[in-house]
């Protein structure tokens, strides 16, 4: 039975209630349930308000058909959806083999008996398991999804896990090459199968379906109707554009002010340092340990005097030697397992439960006590997947409800936690830093960075589809450790290659970081607190010998130089949702090779990036899309819709500018 409900379409066949209704202009959001109604939006949905999208209702033969601005879902009689673009081209189609009479292919049966939407009940509950399935076109790309360890910008084909990780972030947004894009509004784990035959997306455990999906005529009109829906990026600090240092644990405060000192006697531009991990007595402190630590807020004063925000650390784990554990347990503000152990989720600590206001309200409590009173006004929000021991989600809940129903939602909540404090205490451009992310994080300022990744070409390649991928996922804000963080020795001459080589791909990221677990290890210096802990080898662009600091310095100029033009990049992002990284189809959809370069990205509209990905690679070929194009180091200018060998000696790569613009990025 379907009836009209002012602008909603509402289906009510048997146990399944369907309702379909504009959400934004040319946008639908499409729900379904077994239950009596639906869930509150306000603790599942990544969707901000509706919006003004009107939605225009008829009825043709068997079907009823509701139209918002370039969009068109048929809902047939059997209750299978189609999706239309204004041109009435199909673009997206449930996957039905069951009976049916079909208009267009004229009645047919199948044996197979399998429905477009399957809730399967999980007994005793109110939870069941999801699959929705669609057509699979051919000829289609996909593109968004987060960030995964793997080197396929097209997404076709692939099969993703919709649960972070360590390096994972799953952020079910898909941008499709027919011209539409899809978020899966959904924090339940589970999967997605883009694949020949279907395409198939499953939910472990959820009381509802609910997608959201848009239509536009380019990948930058999809991309910005997800960032009205989704919300976007603050305004970037004028210090985040320049460039972040960073290492596995300046131990001490004295340590950390030489390497400051260090860029100062240099000449060298910094913006941000940082405090990393383990410096605290116990996990769940949120405090300096002050035996290694005196006096921080001198420390934050005369690091702002050279010019350099300073970046804390911050951790969501909780020792029970921890000086809030008892407390935190009482109230009820700690992840708790099935059987009710805690101890133990990570290491010999426990996860706060980001799910429970009241828990972000008491750790936030702490960290501006301890942090931000005494002038830090950064936070690295380490740990933000969280990192469960094994990753056994199904052991795992939240005051939210169980992992598996609403797991993905930890990142966006932590990051909400420090973003609302440090609003609420009236800070402006509010940029954190977090290793996970889920649709909705960048509106709580999250500028996400690709994890734990490891030392090698092989990586840097991953890290280039990750960040194109996230852009496209709707976060913008996007960066990786620079040189990897796991596995690269100082010493070593393949790594200083894979080092120079990803130093030069960090200057046109997003935000400009460097960072690394690097090798020989520097030995702990006590044994109690943030003393136990040992740290990396040195990790300034002076620690590799002469030869890199040169490449490093020329780099860290040209950054500097872009300066201008990163803060007019990062205002489009605030402004529209733009990715500042992006694959070369972003600014010229109509150009076919656009669409098959998976090597190249636009950073903005006017800087073409071909990054070296090889080892021992001094040469790498180029397409340059239609326009003029001069060669950054050269200045040679090159007219476009053209491939060609360029050099790329270990001192360069292949940076091309639109012709006539290189004044404007400065």
């Amino acid at each position: 039975m379907i009836r009209q409900e002012g602008n909603k379409i509402l289906r009510r066949n048997d146990q399944e209630l369907l309702c379909i209704e504009p959400w934004g202009e040319n946008s639908l959001r499409v729900r379904a349930t077994c239950l009596h109604r639906f869930q509150d939006d306000q603790y599942f949905s990544a969707l901000l308000e509706a919006g003004n999208g009107k939605a225009e209702i008829t009825t043709e033969g068997q079907s009823t058909f509701i139209t918002n601005g370039k969009i068109k879902c048929e809902i047939m009689s059997t209750g299978k959806l189609r999706f239309y673009n204004q041109r009435r081209e199909l673009l997206l189609e449930e996957y039905d083999r069951n009976r049916m009479r079909d208009e267009v292919e004229g009645e047919f049966n199948s044996a197979l008996e399998i429905d477009p939407r399957t809730f399967e009940p999980h007994h005793g509950t109110n939870n069941y398991r999801l699959t929705v399935r669609f057509e699979s076109s051919d000829e289609e790309k996909l593109y968004g999804m987060g960030q995964y360890q793997q080197p396929y910008l097209n997404l076709k084909g692939c099969v993703l896990e919709l649960a972070h990780r360590n390096s994972q972030a799953s952020v079910p947004f898909a941008v499709s090459s027919k011209g539409y894009g899809m978020l899966w509004n959904n924090p339940a784990l589970g999967k997605v199968s883009f694949a020949r035959n279907l395409t198939e997306w499953v939910s472990y455990s959820t009381k509802q379906m609910d997608y959201w999906i848009t239509v536009g005529d380019t990948p930058a009109e999809i991309v910005e109707a997800y960032a009205d829906a989704t919300g976007k990026v603050p305004m970037m600090p004028d210090y985040g554009t320049g460039f972040w240092q960073c290492k596995l644990r300046y131990q001490t405060q004295e340590e950390i002010m030489q390497v400051a000192r260090g860029h100062k006697k240099r000449g060298l531009p910094i913006s941000v340092i940082v405090v990393d991990f383990f410096h605290w007595p116990f996990q769940g402190d949120w405090r300096f340990d002050l035996d290694y630590w005196p006096d921080p807020e001198k420390m934050v004063g005369e690091l702002r005097e050279m010019g350099i925000e300073l970046m804390v650390s911050i951790w969501p784990t909780v020792e029970e030697g921890s000086e809030n554990y008892k407390e935190m347990k009482e109230l009820g503000y700690l992840t708790r397992s099935e059987a009710g152990k805690r101890i133990g989720q990570l290491g010999n600590a426990c996860f706060i439960d980001v799910t429970n206001p009241d828990a972000r309200a008491y750790v936030w409590s702490k960290i501006k006590k301890n942090y931000y009173d005494k002038g830090i006004r950064i936070f690295w929000l380490d740990e933000a997947e969280p990192e469960f021991a094994g990753y056994e989600y199904s052991h795992y809940r939240y005051s939210l409800g169980s992992v598996l129903e609403v797991g993905n939602l930890y990142p966006r909540d932590y990051a909400r936690m420090a973003y609302e404090g440090m609003e609420a205490a009236g800070q402006k451009n509010i940029v954190n830093l977090l290793r996970c992310a889920w649709a909705g994080s960048q509106r709580y300022g999250a500028l996400v960075w690709s994890g734990d990744i490891d030392s090698s070409f092989r990586s840097l390649r991953n890290q280039l589809v990750a960040g194109l991928n996230m852009g496209l996922a709707g976060i913008p804000w996007w960066t990786t450790d620079i040189g990897g963080f796991h596995g690269g020795n100082i010493h070593s001459d393949e790594f200083k290659e894979c080092f120079v080589r990803w130093f030069q791909f960090g200057t046109f990221c997003p935000v400009f970081r460097l960072h690394g677990c690097r090798e020989p290890f520097q030995e702990p210096l006590g044994t109690t607190g943030g003393g136990m802990k040992r740290s990396g080898a040195d990790n300034e662009v002076w620690s590799y010998g002469e030869a890199v600091y040169a490449i490093c310095k020329k780099y860290m100029g040209i950054r500097e130089m872009m300066r201008p033009y990163v803060k007019r990049l990062m205002q489009e992002a605030h402004a529209k949702g733009t990715p500042l990284m992006r694959p070369l189809f972003y600014d010229f959809p109509e150009d076919e090779q656009a669409w098959e370069i998976a090597d190249e990205y636009m950073f903005g509209s006017d800087i073409l990036v071909c990054p070296i990905l090889y080892e021992n690679a001094r040469e790498r070929e180029v397409y340059l899309p239609a326009g003029r194009w001069m060669h950054l180091d050269s200045k040679k200018v090159y007219e476009g819709n053209t491939s060609f060998l360029c050099d790329a000696p270990i001192d360069s790569i292949p940076v091309f500018v639109r012709a006539g613009s290189l004044e404007m990025l400065r």
